[in-house]
């Protein structure tokens, strides 16, 4: 099988071009992808505990860690105790951060709006069900259950 005839591959490469699309736009702004994902998730007024914000990104905690704390440093959020829960932190974004959210937000909607005058509606929605068939088999964890590494065949010299 052709890497270009494999699910992952596409999956791959379609996800690097967006990303790529949206590092290049946010560059313009003094962002990144994932600064830009993570602000389009907290909540402006109530803020969001740092422990919802990585599994709503299906990010690992580490790279969340990073991330939240090179936003800190840019002045786009800070952190606080929660109030009724004093273990937990939670991360409210500054003026700064509301208008780089801002700057997000408009540009995921330009795109999919793009995207929508030139795939239709009925193509969009057999998309979505597709990945969320394959999301569904993944989180699912048995994918592999029945999976059997085959011997690699040996060359044989003549």
């Amino acid at each position: 099988m052709k890497p270009e005839e494999t699910v992952d591959y596409n999956i791959k490469v379609a996800w690097h071009a967006i990303s790529r699309m949206y590092n290049a736009q946010a560059a313009k702004y003094d962002i990144t992808t994932s600064i830009g994902f993570v602000l389009l998730n907290i909540d402006q007024e109530n803020g969001t505990p740092a422990t919802k914000i990585a599994p709503l990104l299906g990010l690992e905690t580490r790279s969340l860690t990073r991330i939240l704390r090179s936003m800190e440093e840019k002045g786009l959020i800070y952190k606080q105790a929660d109030q009724l829960d004093k273990r937990s932190v939670r991360i409210f974004l500054t003026p700064e951060g509301l208008k780089k959210k801002e700057i997000s937000r408009q540009t995921v909607r330009h795109f999919n709006l793009k995207i929508r005058e030139k795939v239709s509606q009925s193509q969009l929605d057999v998309f979505f069900k597709v990945v969320g068939q394959i999301s569904g088999m993944i989180e699912g964890k048995t994918l592999f259950d029945d999976f059997i590494l085959k011997p690699h065949p040996e060359k044989t010299s003549a």
